[in-house]
């Protein structure tokens, strides 16, 4: 006996395209505005600031994919970019001879301080501006609400 699939209703059919077509709209212009002004994506922005607030700038290769949603291989491929470019280093685990650790050099935390004032202003111009106050609470409340429920073990 299979089970009955709960579809969705048109009101609900019409928030999921919505969203959808707001999260991906909102990630592109974003993403297309750090190609154009600092010369990186938006995915290796995100690599850059976690390696940024993390103890000594440095975190273990696996746990810098966890922090940024990516894969291990394109974690890797993504910092073998930044590494050509002198804005992160990989050194050896001290504690595991398999793991590395990927370590924000200065050249690399003074390209994401050149590129932070423009991609807070788009962030401030493609969501915050276009929200009332409420309606940021909201968003953030959903978004919380979402991360817990997909992110739980």
């Amino acid at each position: 006996m299979g089970v009955m699939t709960r579809w969705l209703d048109p009101d609900e059919q019409r928030t999921w395209r919505a969203f959808l077509t707001a999260s991906r709209a909102l990630m592109e212009a974003l993403d297309r505005e750090l190609q154009r002004d600092a010369g990186m994506p938006h995915a290796y922005y995100e690599i850059l600031v976690r390696l940024s607030e993390a103890p000594e700038r440095r975190l273990r290769m696996s746990d810098l994919a966890d922090a940024s949603g990516s894969s291990r291989s394109r974690l890797s491929h993504a910092v073998t970019r930044l590494e050509a470019a002198g804005w992160v280093r990989r050194e050896h685990c001290p504690t595991d001879r398999r793991g590395q650790i990927a370590l924000l050099t200065d050249d690399g935390f003074a390209a994401l301080a050149a590129a932070a004032p423009g991609h807070v202003d788009g962030v401030r111009r493609h969501l915050f501006d276009a929200l009332s106050p409420a309606q940021v609470d909201q968003l953030r409340r959903i978004s919380e609400a979402l991360a817990d429920r997909l992110t739980r073990p």
